[in-house]
């Protein structure tokens, strides 16, 4: 397995410790960092302080992409895999897409249920088409160009192929 493979598995298993036990995921790091039997590569360390840095966007994000599912429902493998995955779209420079999102998918595959690998893919996909119009500030609006709505136009008037617009959009089934 590749060094930054492995970098992501550790990630993965500090966010998911933080969030299943609903942990400070930078007090986890910290102290697995400190005291931790296995050690915490500075990749890893980098994707889980990403992932905690952009977390309300990052959920925000992956809400807006499913449909007859939420957040919480998902499995905690699956929603850290997507929190990720969702980071290194967007934020992590020098990661391509196809990577960032093979990456997740691998780690879906390898951790998670059968259909977990394929709905990761869709997700991350979504959210990857939607790149060149997201707003990565949490506080802004979702997608850049919002100035159209001080003329009366609606940002939201993109429809995607099931004609919806990204504002009515329903949420994806994971299954």
């Amino acid at each position: 397995m590749a060094a930054r493979s492995k970098a992501r598995k550790r990630a993965l298993d500090i966010l998911f410790e933080a969030d299943l036990r609903d942990l400070p995921t930078l007090q986890l790091l910290s102290e697995r960092q400190s005291v931790g039997d296995v050690p915490v590569q500075p990749y890893a360390a980098e994707l889980v302080r990403g992932v905690a840095t952009h977390s309300e966007r990052i959920d925000e994000l992956i809400s807006w992409n499913l449909v007859d599912w939420t957040l919480e429902r998902m499995p905690a493998v699956d929603r850290n895999v997507l929190r990720i995955g969702v980071y290194e779209l967007l934020w992590a420079d020098g990661v391509p897409d196809g990577v960032a999102i093979s990456e997740a998918v691998a780690l879906a595959q390898d951790l998670s249920t059968d259909n977990s690998a394929p709905f990761v893919n869709g997700v991350l996909a979504r959210i990857k088409a939607e790149k060149p119009t997201l707003s990565l500030d949490p506080e802004a609006s979702a997608f850049v160009g919002d100035e159209d709505e001080d003329e009366g136009g609606d940002p939201y008037a993109d429809e995607d192929d099931d004609g919806q617009s990204a504002r009515t959009r329903e949420p994806n089934s994971h299954g």
